[in-house]
């Protein structure tokens, strides 16, 4: 069981599943919109969801054998402890049973065309495995958006069909909050993935990948890294200037647990040179991804 479990990822597919479940019960619940799903509809989005994404890290592991025999070779299951077909058989699976899932949901809800999303993100997964992460700049953009979706699926079922002229505006305002984390999300992901290719970048480049890392180096990639960030680190500052300086509970736990460790993960990128400093710095981002999520939970007691 447990090789089967590192093969979907595990960890990943319960932060998934958590990060939507918070938006559902801590942020959408807790406050007076109108909303589509009640619990077993909102089960079905999440699983939904957690197969679609077990099925890309499966496909994803079948294709990159050859670079993580370099990367992390202790944690190459196919090919060792999983059989390629099996392996194969269980993306097929996930795969079915997602988008089985995002049909019937779609439908429940009256918005068959929402089953598309499944489909496509289906494809994307498919396509990210076995082609797009070979291009430069290309694969990491698409899981970014990918994780990025994740946040704006609950939005998508449970907030936008429920939609009237009499409830618009606040409909729209919850749906603006959940496009603000979606972004923050995308862009530290974005960071994230550069950051992994920087880690990887001997096995990346044994299976000729295309990515920053091999076609700068890692010195500039460092600095464009660096650059990069300040895109959401300039963009939280202006967030809680803009929303969180009047309750001071919020603009502390902004600067501390995401500003603070955006701001030292720009410096140390700059310097880092080997797979431990980078390791550590996609282990800060994720840090900041994580207390970013956390904060939605808090939305109800901090925005008060």
């Amino acid at each position: 069981m447990k090789k089967y479990l590192q093969l979907v990822r595990l960890p990943n597919l319960l932060m998934i599943a958590v990060t939507q479940l918070v938006i559902k019960y801590c942020f959408l619940d807790p406050f007076p919109v109108e909303i589509t799903l009640n619990g077993f509809g909102f089960s079905l989005l999440v699983l939904a969801t957690v197969c679609l994404a077990a099925a890309g890290n499966i496909i994803n592991s079948i294709y990159s054998v050859k670079a993580d025999e370099v990367n992390q070779p202790a944690k190459v299951i196919v090919g060792r402890q999983i059989s390629e077909k099996t392996a194969y058989n269980l993306f097929i699976t996930f795969n079915i049973i997602g988008v089985l899932l995002g049909f019937y949901l779609s439908n429940m809800i009256g918005r068959p065309v929402f089953s598309g999303i499944f489909i496509m993100v289906s494809g994307i997964l498919y396509l990210y495995a076995t082609s797009f992460k070979s291009y430069l700049v290309v694969g990491n953009l698409l899981i970014s958006a990918l994780v990025a979706l994740v946040i704006i699926l609950p939005g998508l079922f449970d907030l936008l069909p429920a939609i009237t002229p009499q409830n618009q505006d606040s409909q729209r305002t919850f749906l603006s909050i959940l496009v603000d984390y979606a972004i923050f999300a995308f862009l530290i992901n974005w960071l994230r993935e550069m950051v992994k290719n920087q880690q990887d970048i001997q096995g990346d480049h044994k299976a000729e990948l295309q990515t920053l890392s091999i076609a700068l180096g890692q010195e500039r990639t460092n600095k464009l890294i660096s650059a990069i960030s300040m895109i959401p680190f300039l963009a939280i500052l202006y967030y809680i200037y803009a929303y969180l300086y009047q309750n001071i509970y919020a603009m502390i736990y902004a600067i501390i647990f995401i500003l603070a460790p955006l701001l030292w993960f720009m410096f140390k990128i700059i310097s880092a040179k080997n797979k431990k400093e980078f390791s550590n710095l996609s282990g800060i981002l994720k840090l900041i991804l994580v207390f970013g999520i956390v904060s939605i939970a808090l939305y109800p007691f901090l925005w008060k």
